[in-house]
């Protein structure tokens, strides 16, 4: 899953990211809204996290162009305000879900994931194939009922070739779904991840390379 976090506060976004990334997801951060509108019209992100009083532009303004441009991305809208008032008000721009401050992380990491499930078809919250079952809420994976132990991104990698449900997936789609924008695109880090990913998930290999093209399950 690919999520922006847009927030002012520089030490709470760059909290909200490094968590996030430890929940194998890939996390772009910015501390404005121009910044985000720039980001948004040139990446692909599952979902927004918002903070809605942001400088230069303002969070409203930034949902609101999520909404005209019919973008599938979900918006989950950050506020200091806990009136009602507000949160409808935020709701009826195009806010899909909102989460007043201060927030304990493990809910805002539930509903960014709530959010992710939205934003593609529906699948089961437990992922199997090919003997292989991925519980993205646990953050466990067992392969033939032995528990497989991956670090974030060979989670996330897994993640994203299970949901493709056997099509092939390309390096370049793994790098936007399972890294953030700084990674350099002409590194090997997708297959060396990879690497890893089918040593640690045994024999015999379920991660099959397609020439020229990616990987698929």
């Amino acid at each position: 899953m690919r999520v922006l976090v847009v927030e002012d506060e520089q030490l709470l976004a760059d909290a909200v990211a490094t968590g996030l990334r430890r929940e194998a997801m890939a996390v772009d951060v910015v501390y404005d809204g121009a910044a985000a509108l720039e980001r948004i019209g040139v990446n692909d992100y599952d979902v927004v996290v918002l903070d809605r009083d942001l400088p230069l532009v303002h969070g409203d303004d930034v949902c609101r162009k999520i909404v005209e441009l019919g973008m599938p991305t979900r918006v989950l809208m950050l506020t200091a305000s806990g009136d009602v008032s507000d949160r409808v008000e935020g709701l009826e721009i195009g806010a899909d879900d909102y989460l007043p401050k201060p927030f304990a992380f493990s809910e805002l990491t539930a509903r960014v994931r709530a959010l992710g499930r939205r934003t593609s078809v529906p699948l089961p919250p437990v992922l199997e194939r090919a003997g292989i079952k991925l519980d993205p809420n646990r953050r466990e994976v067992f392969r033939e009922g032995r528990e497989v132990q991956l670090a974030p991104k060979e989670f996330a990698v897994l993640e994203v070739l299970l949901r493709s449900e056997g099509a092939v997936v390309s390096a370049e789609q793994l790098l936007e779904k399972a890294w953030d924008e700084n990674t350099d695109p002409f590194t090997n880090v997708v297959r060396v991840t990879v690497m890893t990913l089918r040593r640690k998930l045994g024999e015999p290999p379920v991660i099959v390379t397609v020439p020229g093209s990616g990987y698929r399950i």
